[in-house]
């Protein structure tokens, strides 16, 4: 995580123009670390769909945490999702619409056959989901987000376990000011890899 916030501040660091930040996810948090940095350049900070921090009563969650803590558990899992890709295109395609892209679009699913089931790649995002749940266990910055609430907007989903409708409620009591909102469309965390949420993007 510090790598990719170090990468986006030495982008941004000699542009004369305000910067509006957008980020999704866990790019919410590394938003917020970059606006941390840059108060000056940054204009505006939208954080949809924001993880925070993590949530203690989400079973995903949890199961995530402990396979990607396990050395054996995270090389079985990648090495199952390498077996995965390596089977006939129309198998593959149809296990990983059935098990992670049921909304999922062609484009997306075409996309997670080609280029996450392979070793290396499901290994580095087991790697990657360590480190950040490691860094999501510290408390946000409130002094930040209480100084520059008029600055920050947050949209949450009605069901999303990796930012549940409780952190939005404990956003409002540290900063009221915080522009809060949640879609109510039915829109996934990945919304993003579903048409409705590439039309919803455009």
């Amino acid at each position: 995580m510090a790598e990719a916030v170090d990468f986006l501040e030495q982008e941004v660091l000699h542009t004369e123009q305000s910067i509006i930040l957008v980020g999704h996810s866990i790019g919410a948090y590394i938003g917020l670390e970059i606006f941390k940095r840059l108060q000056k350049k940054v204009n505006f900070f939208v954080g949809l769909y924001p993880f925070l921090s993590l949530n203690k009563s989400s079973m995903k969650q949890s199961t995530i945490g402990y396979i990607a803590r396990s050395s054996l558990l995270s090389k079985g899992v990648s090495l199952l999702a390498s077996f995965i890709g390596s089977l006939q295109p129309s198998v593959t395609r149809s296990i990983v619409r059935r098990f992670l892209g049921s909304s999922w679009s062609a484009a997306a699913v075409d996309a997670g056959c080609s280029h996450l089931l392979q070793y290396h790649t499901m290994h580095n995002v087991l790697f990657m989901a360590k480190t950040e749940f490691l860094k999501l266990h510290e408390k946000l910055d409130w002094n930040l987000i209480s100084a520059k609430q008029d600055q920050i907007a947050f949209l949450f989903g009605v069901a999303d376990h990796w930012g549940p409708l409780a952190h939005m409620e404990e956003i409002s009591k540290h900063a009221p000011g915080v522009a809060l909102s949640v879609e109510k469309e039915g829109h996934t965390h990945g919304y993003c890899c579903t048409e409705a949420g590439v039309l919803l993007g455009c």
